[in-house]
């Protein structure tokens, strides 16, 4: 049964990897077809773009290396920058070939001149400094400052994101002042942004270097507090590393049984977010810790079981320094433990090779303490003490870095609790001081504090009655305007409809008469523009029909001219407000439709017109982009939602706007009866 579900599962993966080909298939003709360089680019553009969501890094890495060479031979040096950034991850993690990465980077800096986007700039540089980081870390924080040089103020993100890379690196050299600095400055400044994914990012390598410093009891404190934080984020990936870095610090203090059981809970998580077992770096990293945890306990077949593990991971992360340094140590302490200390030799070396290479101090004066041991059992006691002397040296180095920083640290205790206690002294002298002088200042302080209320009220009542006065005023005014301007639009479409309608209908006559067809045909044109006119000027179907009958043909009207899709469940309301509030209500409902014509680029629309306990309720709701509010009520051209709100006045009513961007918009009015 399991195996025929495999059979069945291939057979539709391949289905999928075949139709993705075949929609793939016929870009790659036209790129293969295009002759003109401009239409060439633009395929491959619409290429990649594709191939990088699905992706499909197969297709992706070579067309994004055609667009690049393309895009230079025709001297687009910034779209050949902008490839190259988003190359350099794939090349880096997919292909592991950090080393090309850097390579086609390096060919765009070549005509960094004529580069003048500040992002670009500084983005070709964080992205060589992150291809860096898997080959040489110093030549990765040189990157990185560089592209803090060329960030410009307002690519604050990207800055950040250059800050924190540098700190990794420089806590990764032992450089833990430097590192400090970089990650506090990130971690600001994500903070500035809201960005609390990298915050915890730059926490959690500020925890790293207190566990460098030797403060182990800080940083477990500080780490299960990020753990709290990661587990609320929902952050898994994040998570297995913290469990990972704490089962290291537990192995350096000697409390084997909570290493065992860190090591536990960074696999278990790690199985269940990785079920397909790709994060290779991980796994590498936590069974080779597993494997030297066994060794040490003398449960060999235990060791064996993880080492046969990572020799089928190790090969497929050629440029992960870090992990295979750990790879190669834990098979080296296993060949030295069983005895075989030519393989524990060829390993030991490898360790070295790699830690040397990322320029881990720990790491490499690890590997010195072990080919120390391996060659003193192979009875070569002059490399022996080779090694031990290097790891000694490295060792006083470490120590009398962690004691700079011990000291650093310890001083900025000192000098805040220095500060505290003579902040209490002060404190102490002026509360004396108080207390001598206290009757003379409540006297001074009641009597200025009744003075000033005094005058504070008259002012307030002054202010206040201005305010009501001026509101009241303005209002009048504004209903004075709407009935004035309702007066003045009844006028004109009185006299466009009895007068220029009539004399367009008489030259229509004469016109019949000649027989001229075409001009008759333009006349009955301008005639009906004239009645829609006169219609959209004075709803005359309003006194016709009433006011429910009018609301429903002006929704008629839109649905049948327009391509905007009307519903609507309108109950009768005729009878229960004046003339004149008809027609506000009328013009409310009118000016909403308009406005959602010309702005919300909206397919469909809804009216619900309700009577409810003594009020009438209107909502008028659309899907189009909708818009800020708040941005547009204080917009002094946008006059549609103040004519709006003056109207809902005129009814003593109430209106609502719920509207966001991208999200529709809805109105509710309620006016009492």
């Amino acid at each position: 049964m399991k195996k025929s579900c495999f059979v069945f599962s291939l057979f539709f993966l391949l289905l999928s990897v075949l139709a993705e080909a075949q929609q793939n298939a016929p870009l790659v003709e036209k790129v293969k077809a295009s002759q003109d360089t401009l239409t060439k680019l633009q395929v491959i553009d619409s290429l990649l773009d594709k191939s990088f969501y699905a992706g499909e890094y197969d297709v992706f890495i070579p067309y994004s290396i055609e667009y690049i060479e393309m895009a230079k031979s025709i001297d687009s040096i910034e779209w050949a920058a902008k490839k190259a950034m988003n190359l350099q991850a794939p090349l880096s993690s997919y292909e592991n070939d950090p080393i090309k990465a850097v390579r086609i980077i390096d060919g765009v800096l070549a005509h960094k001149y004529k580069i003048k986007d500040s992002f670009l700039l500084g983005g070709l540089y964080l992205k060589r400094g992150r291809a860096n980081e898997k080959i040489d870390l110093k030549l990765a924080i040189e990157d990185f400052d560089k592209a803090l040089d060329n960030f410009a103020v307002n690519d604050s993100v990207h800055r950040a994101d250059a800050y924190l890379f540098s700190g990794r690196a420089n806590s990764n050299l032992g450089r833990f002042v430097k590192a400090s600095e970089k990650f506090e400055i990130a971690y600001r400044i994500y903070e500035d942004l809201k960005d609390y994914q990298y915050m915890t990012t730059a926490r959690q390598g500020i925890i790293t270097m207190f566990s460098r410093s030797g403060f182990y009891e800080k940083a477990e404190k500080e780490r299960q507090k990020l753990i709290e934080t990661l587990k609320n984020l929902e952050n898994q990936r994040y998570l297995v590393t913290e469990y990972y870095n704490q089962a290291l610090d537990y192995a350096k203090i000697g409390a084997t049984d909570k290493e065992l059981r860190y090591l536990g809970m960074a696999l278990d998580l790690l199985d269940e977010t990785d079920p397909d077992e790709t994060d290779y770096v991980n796994r590498v990293n936590i069974h080779s810790k597993y494997a030297e945890y066994y060794t040490k306990a003398y449960q060999f077949q235990k060791a064996r079981d993880h080492i046969r593990m990572l020799d089928a991971w190790a090969p497929k992360i050629p440029y992960e320094p870090t992990s295979l340094s750990n790879y190669h140590g834990a098979k080296a302490r296993y060949f030295q433990a069983i005895g075989s200390l030519n393989k524990a030799l060829e390993h030991g070396k490898e360790k070295l090779r790699y830690a040397e290479n990322v320029g881990h101090e720990d790491e490499v004066m690890n590997a010195h303490l072990l080919l120390s041991g391996i060659y003193a059992d192979r009875g070569n006691f002059k490399k022996s003490l080779e090694n031990k002397n290097a790891y000694l040296d490295l060792r006083d180095s470490i120590y009398n870095k962690a004691a700079a920083n011990s000291l650093a640290y310890y001083q900025s205790l000192y000098e805040i609790e220095k500060k505290e206690k003579e902040l209490m002294e002060k404190n102490t002298n002026i509360q004396l001081l108080e207390k001598d002088n206290e009757s003379f200042k409540k006297i001074v302080f009641f009597s200025s504090l009744a003075l000033v209320l005094t005058f504070g009220l008259i002012l307030l009542y002054r202010n206040q009655r201005h305010l009501r006065i001026n509101k009241y005023l303005q209002e009048k005014f504004s209903q004075e305007l709407l009935v004035s301007q309702e007066q003045e639009r009844r006028r004109i479409s009185k006299d466009l409809h009895d007068g220029l309608g009539q004399r367009l209908l008489l030259i229509k006559n004469k016109i019949v008469a000649n027989g001229d067809e075409t001009t008759m045909s333009m006349v009955d044109t301008a005639i009906e523009e004239v009645r829609t006119i006169s219609r959209d000027l004075h709803p005359f179907q309003l006194q016709e029909m009433g006011i429910t009958k009018a609301i429903e043909h002006s929704l008629t009207q839109i649905d049948e001219n327009t391509s905007l899709f009307v519903s609507s469940q309108i109950e009768n309301i005729d009878g229960l407000f004046s003339k004149e509030q008809e027609v506000n209500i009328y013009r409310i409902v009118q000016e909403s439709l308009n406005n959602i014509i010309k702005h919300a680029n909206a397919e469909a629309t809804k009216v619900l017109v309700k009577k409810i306990r003594g009020n009438v309720l209107i909502s008028i709701k659309d899907n189009g982009v909708g818009f800020d509010f708040n941005a547009k009520l204080q917009n002094v051209k946008s006059l549609g939602l103040k004519t709006l709100m003056e109207r809902t006045k005129f009814l003593n009513g109430q209106m609502k706007v719920k509207s966001t961007k991208g999200s529709g918009t809805t109105l509710v009015f309620q006016f009492p009866v």
